[in-house]
């Protein structure tokens, strides 16, 4: 019933393209950040438990631990990648 024949829809106008280089954000470690907050909760986890008196708390400081080698291996690898990047652009 509203049909013009027009076809077109409500879309936002065009707009032209930027002739300026865009800057690339650099990217950020998210998963650094995420096995970050997953060793900082096993660690609220442990001492939840073993102030509980439940030995369960052993396995949430094993996972503490692998957490907080994973987020120390993906911050070290994104810092390699963005000295990579940068010599690559300078020579």
């Amino acid at each position: 019933m509203g049909d013009t024949g027009s076809g077109r829809r409500f879309d936002a106008p065009s707009r032209t393209p930027r002739t300026e280089p865009r800057q690339e954000p650099t990217p950020m470690p998210r998963l650094a950040l995420y096995a970050l907050a997953v060793c900082v909760l096993a660690v609220v986890a442990a001492v939840v438990s073993f102030v509980q008196g439940y030995w369960i708390g052993v396995i949430w400081v094993l996972l503490a631990g692998l957490s907080s080698n994973m987020a120390w291996y993906y911050l070290r690898r994104a810092r390699a990648e963005r000295d990579a990047a940068r010599t690559a652009a300078t020579g």
